[in-house]
Protein backbone atom coordinates (compact mmCIF):
# COMPACT_ATOMS: atom_id res chain seq x y z
CA UNK A 1 0.00 0.00 0.00
CA UNK A 2 2.43 2.56 0.74
CA UNK A 3 4.12 1.77 -3.41
CA UNK A 4 0.24 3.04 -4.29
CA UNK A 5 0.12 5.81 -1.50
CA UNK A 6 3.24 7.06 -3.17
CA UNK A 7 2.47 7.10 -6.55
CA UNK A 8 -1.30 8.63 -6.07
CA UNK A 9 0.52 11.29 -4.01
CA UNK A 10 -0.77 10.51 -0.35
CA UNK A 11 1.26 10.68 2.59
CA UNK A 12 0.31 8.77 6.74
CA UNK A 13 -0.13 11.37 9.51
CA UNK A 14 3.07 11.64 11.59
CA UNK A 15 2.55 9.31 14.91
CA UNK A 16 2.46 11.83 17.96
CA UNK A 17 5.44 11.27 20.06
CA UNK A 18 4.55 12.15 23.36
CA UNK A 19 7.60 11.15 24.87
CA UNK A 20 8.26 14.90 23.30
CA UNK A 21 6.82 16.35 26.26
CA UNK A 22 9.38 15.42 28.79
CA UNK A 23 12.12 17.98 26.97
CA UNK A 24 9.63 20.60 28.48
CA UNK A 25 11.52 20.40 31.87
CA UNK A 26 14.82 21.57 29.85
CA UNK A 27 13.01 24.10 27.91
CA UNK A 28 12.34 25.46 31.30
CA UNK A 29 15.11 25.93 32.55
CA UNK A 30 16.51 27.60 29.13
CA UNK A 31 14.11 30.52 29.47
CA UNK A 32 14.27 30.85 32.64
CA UNK A 33 18.56 31.38 32.10
CA UNK A 34 18.25 32.98 28.60
CA UNK A 35 15.07 35.38 29.31
CA UNK A 36 14.42 35.11 33.00
CA UNK A 37 10.95 33.64 31.90
CA UNK A 38 10.08 31.62 34.88
CA UNK A 39 6.95 28.27 34.99
CA UNK A 40 3.79 29.26 36.89
CA UNK A 41 3.50 25.67 37.56
CA UNK A 42 0.03 25.67 35.35
CA UNK A 43 -0.25 23.44 32.43
CA UNK A 44 -3.57 21.68 30.15
CA UNK A 45 -4.36 19.87 27.67
CA UNK A 46 -7.16 20.61 25.11
CA UNK A 47 -9.25 18.09 23.37
CA UNK A 48 -12.63 17.91 21.87
CA UNK A 49 -14.84 15.89 23.81
CA UNK A 50 -16.96 13.13 22.29
CA UNK A 51 -20.46 11.78 23.02
CA UNK A 52 -20.65 9.19 25.02
CA UNK A 53 -20.78 7.14 28.01
CA UNK A 54 -17.27 5.67 27.09
CA UNK A 55 -15.61 9.27 26.97
CA UNK A 56 -16.97 9.87 30.00
CA UNK A 57 -16.11 7.26 32.26
CA UNK A 58 -12.41 7.90 30.37
CA UNK A 59 -12.46 11.48 31.39
CA UNK A 60 -13.85 11.26 34.85
CA UNK A 61 -11.54 8.29 35.28
CA UNK A 62 -7.90 10.55 34.25
CA UNK A 63 -9.69 13.61 36.67
CA UNK A 64 -10.16 11.12 39.10
CA UNK A 65 -6.44 9.81 38.85
CA UNK A 66 -4.93 13.17 38.80
CA UNK A 67 -6.81 14.13 41.80
CA UNK A 68 -5.54 11.44 44.08
CA UNK A 69 -2.48 12.75 45.15
CA UNK A 70 -2.32 15.86 47.82
CA UNK A 71 -2.27 18.72 45.76
CA UNK A 72 -4.67 21.04 43.74
CA UNK A 73 -7.58 19.31 42.04
CA UNK A 74 -7.44 19.13 38.21
CA UNK A 75 -10.00 21.58 36.69
CA UNK A 76 -12.26 20.83 33.87
CA UNK A 77 -12.52 24.28 31.72
CA UNK A 78 -15.17 24.54 28.31
CA UNK A 79 -14.04 27.64 26.36
CA UNK A 80 -15.80 29.65 23.72
CA UNK A 81 -14.76 27.12 20.52
CA UNK A 82 -16.10 24.50 21.70
CA UNK A 83 -12.94 22.75 23.48
CA UNK A 84 -12.31 21.37 26.88
CA UNK A 85 -9.06 22.17 28.89
CA UNK A 86 -8.28 19.87 31.86
CA UNK A 87 -5.80 22.33 33.94
CA UNK A 88 -3.14 20.53 36.06
CA UNK A 89 -1.90 22.71 38.51
CA UNK A 90 1.66 22.49 40.30
CA UNK A 91 4.45 23.73 42.35
CA UNK A 92 5.95 26.22 39.54
CA UNK A 93 9.28 24.67 40.51
CA UNK A 94 7.83 21.09 39.95
CA UNK A 95 8.17 21.23 36.16
CA UNK A 96 8.63 17.31 36.14
CA UNK A 97 5.64 16.40 38.04
CA UNK A 98 3.72 18.92 36.00
CA UNK A 99 4.78 17.48 32.63
CA UNK A 100 4.49 13.99 33.97
CA UNK A 101 0.48 14.63 34.46
CA UNK A 102 0.47 16.05 30.67
CA UNK A 103 1.64 13.00 29.54
CA UNK A 104 -0.51 10.72 31.59
CA UNK A 105 -3.66 12.46 30.27
CA UNK A 106 -2.56 12.68 26.66
CA UNK A 107 -1.57 8.75 26.84
CA UNK A 108 -4.43 7.86 28.61
CA UNK A 109 -7.00 9.57 25.90
CA UNK A 110 -4.86 7.72 23.33
CA UNK A 111 -4.79 4.50 24.85
CA UNK A 112 -8.75 5.04 25.13
CA UNK A 113 -9.01 5.37 21.07
CA UNK A 114 -9.62 9.41 21.89
CA UNK A 115 -6.46 10.66 20.57
CA UNK A 116 -7.66 12.37 17.21
CA UNK A 117 -9.52 14.31 19.63
CA UNK A 118 -6.54 15.57 21.42
CA UNK A 119 -5.71 19.56 20.12
CA UNK A 120 -3.32 20.31 22.11
CA UNK A 121 -1.22 20.86 25.66
CA UNK A 122 0.71 23.81 26.73
CA UNK A 123 2.70 25.16 29.92
CA UNK A 124 2.48 28.32 30.56
CA UNK A 125 5.43 30.92 32.02
CA UNK A 126 5.71 34.45 33.22
CA UNK A 127 8.88 36.90 33.41
CA UNK A 128 9.67 39.81 36.39
CA UNK A 129 7.05 42.25 33.95
CA UNK A 130 4.02 40.21 33.92
CA UNK A 131 4.53 39.09 30.07
CA UNK A 132 3.14 35.60 29.92
CA UNK A 133 4.41 33.07 27.20
CA UNK A 134 3.16 29.53 26.99
CA UNK A 135 4.99 26.27 24.99
CA UNK A 136 2.60 24.76 22.83
CA UNK A 137 2.51 20.55 21.92
CA UNK A 138 0.51 20.28 18.76
CA UNK A 139 -0.90 16.28 19.40
CA UNK A 140 -1.04 15.97 15.82
CA UNK A 141 2.09 17.22 14.78
CA UNK A 142 4.32 15.90 17.96
CA UNK A 143 6.20 19.62 17.94
CA UNK A 144 6.13 22.71 19.78
CA UNK A 145 5.79 26.32 19.07
CA UNK A 146 5.53 29.45 21.72
CA UNK A 147 2.71 31.52 22.16
CA UNK A 148 3.27 35.32 23.68
CA UNK A 149 -0.83 37.03 23.92
CA UNK A 150 -0.63 40.39 24.05
CA UNK A 151 -3.80 42.40 25.17
CA UNK A 152 -6.70 42.95 22.55
CA UNK A 153 -5.84 39.23 21.06
CA UNK A 154 -2.35 40.05 20.12
CA UNK A 155 0.70 38.47 19.92
CA UNK A 156 4.66 38.90 20.15
CA UNK A 157 5.77 37.53 17.19
CA UNK A 158 9.21 39.14 17.97
CA UNK A 159 8.94 36.98 21.35
CA UNK A 160 7.75 34.10 19.92
CA UNK A 161 10.49 33.53 17.06
CA UNK A 162 13.02 34.48 20.36
CA UNK A 163 11.94 32.02 22.23
CA UNK A 164 12.23 29.26 19.11
CA UNK A 165 15.78 29.97 18.60
CA UNK A 166 15.71 29.56 22.72
CA UNK A 167 14.01 26.23 23.14
CA UNK A 168 15.26 24.59 19.80
CA UNK A 169 18.17 22.44 21.52
CA UNK A 170 15.60 21.48 24.08
CA UNK A 171 12.59 20.86 22.24
CA UNK A 172 11.33 19.69 18.34
CA UNK A 173 10.05 22.59 17.17
CA UNK A 174 6.98 22.90 14.28
CA UNK A 175 8.45 24.28 11.80
CA UNK A 176 5.73 25.62 9.33
CA UNK A 177 4.79 29.18 10.93
CA UNK A 178 1.08 28.95 9.75
CA UNK A 179 0.43 26.35 12.25
CA UNK A 180 1.25 28.18 15.14
CA UNK A 181 -2.21 29.12 16.21
CA UNK A 182 -3.12 31.49 18.48
CA UNK A 183 -4.76 29.65 22.10
CA UNK A 184 -6.74 32.61 23.03
CA UNK A 185 -8.09 32.59 26.59
CA UNK A 186 -6.51 29.01 27.20
CA UNK A 187 -6.75 28.52 30.98
CA UNK A 188 -3.66 29.40 32.99
CA UNK A 189 -2.39 32.27 29.94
Amino acid sequence: MKFLDAILGRSQPKRPDLDQLFGLPQAALTLQAAADFRPTGVGSVCYRAAEGGAFATTQADIQELLDADEGPKVERVSDDYGFTWLVIRHDPEDSSGLVTDLHAVNSSLEAAGFGPFLLCSLVTFVNGDGRRLALVYLYKRGAFYPFAPLSGERRDNALELQTRGMVANDLKIEQDLSRWFPVWGAPGL
